[in-house]
This record gives structure tokens, C-alpha cells and sequence, in this order.
């Protein structure tokens, strides 16, 4: 795997991008609401399905060894935490939109938005299974998968406005970055 000066650049950058979107946060309920979910969906969008797993996973691997860039601070134990199965869905959302955008041969509002609610619904239905079973099973606090979901509505309507945002943007974005030489698309075999 050989990265760029470009990759090398890029990556950091989009890894930094989700710690700004940890701690621009507002508490509400059980979960924040944070700009997360749009930070990984640029990543996939912008950087393509390897380099926008890789800030992802940087992300997540900083926060584990203790860097405070969660929204609620950082460490190993953070795997105990509820929420932690959102962070591994924006590393899961981020190779899914961009192995799609990378794919696509005509890039427009409609398919980058379809991709980035691709990456939504996994990024949730990962969250959420995980959300369960830590409360479940490790907090032991009885908690029904449909409550889980029932009561991640008002975050995934927040977060499918900043998609729509996402979308639009890089609808406009990559063609540039194309014609500049700096977005390469896979060829497909």
C-alpha cells in the first residue's frame, strides 16, 4: 500500500475533521448529537474507500490509546462505552461510500446522496446493534433493540440534513478535484 504526499496529507487532515466533529457536540439524551456521521461521509466522498478508512481508523486507534478525541474523552475502556459501535460504523461508512463513489463512472447530487445514506443506514444499524448489546449485556441495563432505534430517529434526521449538506458539496467538489488530477477513480475491471 503506497500513500502520496496527498494521502499523507489528507488523511491527518480528515482524522483532525472528526475530532472537531466529536467536540462540536450537544448533549442530548443518551447520545450527543455530534457531526460525525458528515465527517466520515466526506471521507468516503473525498478521499476514496482506502484513504477514508484509514482516517477513520486513525481516528479510532488515537481515542483507544488514550487521546481524549472521543466526545466523552478516550482510552481502551471506551470499547465498554454504548456509543463506541457508532465510531466503528463511521470507519465501516466511510469504506462503503467511498468504494461507491469511487465506482460510480457519473458523479451527481442524487447517487452521492444515495451513497451517503447507504453509509447512514449501516453506520446506525451497526451503532444501534452494538448500543444494544452493551447495554444488554455488559451494563446489564434491559434495553429493547426497537427502543434503541426508536430513539435514535431524532439523530438520524439531524444526520440525513448534514448528508444532504455532504452530498451537495461533493457533487460539486470532486469533478473539480478530477479535472485538477487530484481525485483518481478506480477503473473498473
Amino acid at each position: 500500500m503506497k500513500l502520496t504526499t496527498r494521502d499523507l496529507t489528507m488523511i491527518p487532515l480528515f482524522t483532525a475533521l472528526m475530532f472537531v466533529g466529536a467536540k462540536v457536540s450537544i448533549p442530548f439524551s443518551a447520545v450527543p448529537i455530534t457531526f460525525q456521521l458528515f465527517f466520515s461521509v466526506f471521507a468516503g466522498l473525498l478521499l476514496g474507500a482506502r484513504n477514508g478508512l484509514i482516517s477513520q481508523l486513525l481516528y479510532i486507534g488515537m481515542g483507544l490509546i488514550g487521546i481524549p478525541v472521543f466526545t466523552y474523552g478516550g482510552g481502551f475502556q471506551y470499547i465498554f462505552n454504548p456509543t463506541f459501535g457508532y465510531l466503528i460504523g463511521f470507519a465501516g461508512c466511510a469504506l462503503i461510500v467511498g468504494t461507491l463513489a469511487e465506482r460510480t463512472k457519473v458523479v451527481n447530487f442524487t447517487k452521492l446522496l444515495g451513497f451517503a445514506t447507504l453509509g447512514l443506514v449501516f453506520t446506525y444499524a451497526f451503532g444501534n446493534v452494538y448500543f444494544y448489546m452493551i447495554k444488554n449485556i455488559y451494563v446489564g441495563t434491559p434495553m429493547a433493540l426497537s427502543a434503541i432505534f426508536k430513539m435514535m430517529i431524532p439523530y438520524m434526521i439531524k444526520d440525513y440534513v448534514l448528508l444532504i449538506i455532504a452530498a451537495y458539496v461533493s457533487a460539486l467538489l470532486i469533478p473539480r478535484l478530477k479535472k485538477a488530477g487530484i481525485y483518481k477513480v478506480k477503473e473498473m475491471a
